[in-house]
């Protein structure tokens, strides 16, 4: 059996689908790594919405989801930007989503962390409301129990002067919380209203600051997500870190050679692609958990073309892709999503996206993954 995809030139490709699916197996959680997928949200269907109204999520197969991540051993990283966090996701259903995801990982034992941001502010905001907003999530999110993760802000990117604010800022809340946090530095590429952040367009000022902030607080900061897809900054960054914070890659075009590490230390992760690559990563961990970097990176390394496809620019639209393999691997019955940013990446990305995917054998069922792709084709005029 074939499918005909289209090449991006105006023509159609033949592709064979594969068979067999990929031989995982949920297992425990990791010994060697501390890794968690940052998961999607799934649209309600059903629901009569705008792609400017509040989110309508179906919350059965949201659930449902993160126990698929759970069962395998990885951490849920809730209500970040792979959840459409500020992308169709307003802050009243990242609320919701944190209470319930919460909830059920305390009902499963499942590891969680929680974005902290200041999207409730839809408009120009001082730094004392900036700051009031922030607070207010962070307040929520360790009432839930969950880890917080204090995410890049739009708001205070735009009324911040300089360095100054976001060290004020960022001291005076990781003073006040409970327990350690995750810092988030997001780069411009995942969100163009981040650009400057941390004071400066100069990436070299700009983690001197963000450097700042951790040394200022270490007993305060669990760990740092960097998401700059450039490696040798996160390794550069990663050796400057005090004692005992941990570094989490957010890096989804150079992840596995991050986590492999080298002789001065390595990477955990907190990864948007492990969304769609859940069991084949838990697998890797666990093979890198036995001390066996070559296998580890022999499960990974043929991953990363499907994952620099998916983030390729505009990388912020990465979520469609996301979103577009788990309807096809079977994890929810249809293809929408908060926002209607089902229609924010072409046929010939989904095809390709399609083809790498079943090339890795992610999907539990490969006959279904085939029957789903062809519907979509037939959608756009693509007749088998």
């Amino acid at each position: 059996m074939t499918i005909q995809l289209p090449a991006g030139d105006g023509r159609l490709g033949v592709y064979e689908p594969r068979t067999q699916p990929l031989a995982v197996t949920p297992g425990t959680p990791f010994t060697s790594r501390t890794v968690f997928s940052a998961a999607h949200v799934v649209a309600d269907p059903f629901a009569d919405t705008t792609p400017d109204s509040p989110a309508a999520v179906d919350w059965d197969a949201t659930l449902a989801f993160r126990r698929h991540l759970w069962s395998h051993g990885l951490g849920v990283a809730e209500a970040m930007d792979t959840a459409q966090r500020g992308m169709g996701l307003d802050w009243a259903g990242a609320a919701e989503l944190i209470r319930r995801s919460a909830a059920e990982a305390k009902a499963v034992g499942g590891l969680i962390a929680c974005g902290v941001g200041t999207d409730q502010l839809t408009g120009p905001a001082t730094l004392d409301e900036v700051r009031a907003a922030y607070e207010e999530q962070l307040a929520l999110v360790e009432e839930s129990g969950a880890q917080a993760i204090l995410m890049a802000s739009r708001a205070l990117a735009a009324a911040a002067k300089g360095p100054e604010d976001y060290v004020e800022i960022y001291g005076h809340l990781l003073r006040q919380a409970a327990e350690p946090v995750v810092l988030h530095w997001l780069g411009p590429m995942f969100d163009p209203a981040l650009e400057g952040y941390w004071g400066s367009s100069d990436l070299d000022a700009a983690t001197d600051t963000f450097l700042e902030v951790i040394a200022a607080h270490p007993d305060k900061v669990d760990g740092i997500k960097v998401s700059l897809l450039e490696a040798q900054r996160e390794i550069d960054i990663r050796r400057r870190l005090p004692e005992g914070v941990r570094c989490y890659t957010g890096d989804d075009f150079n992840y596995p050679e991050l986590i492999a590490g080298d002789e001065k230390g390595f990477s955990h992760a907190l990864l948007g692609i492990f969304d769609p690559l859940g069991p084949l990563a838990a697998e890797a961990v666990r093979v890198l958990d036995t001390g066996n970097t070559a296998g580890f990176r022999e499960l990974l390394d043929p991953t990363v073309e499907l994952s620099r496809h998916l983030f390729q620019a505009p990388t912020r639209f990465y979520k469609t892709g996301v979103v577009f393999l788990a309807w096809l691997a079977g994890h929810q019955s249809h293809f929408t999503m908060v926002g209607g940013l089902q229609s924010a990446r072409s046929l010939p990305h989904f095809a390709r996206a399609y083809e790498l995917a079943d090339g890795l054998g992610l999907f539990p069922d490969p006959k279904l993954a085939e029957e789903r792709m062809k519907n979509l084709l037939s959608l756009y005029g693509v007749d088998q």
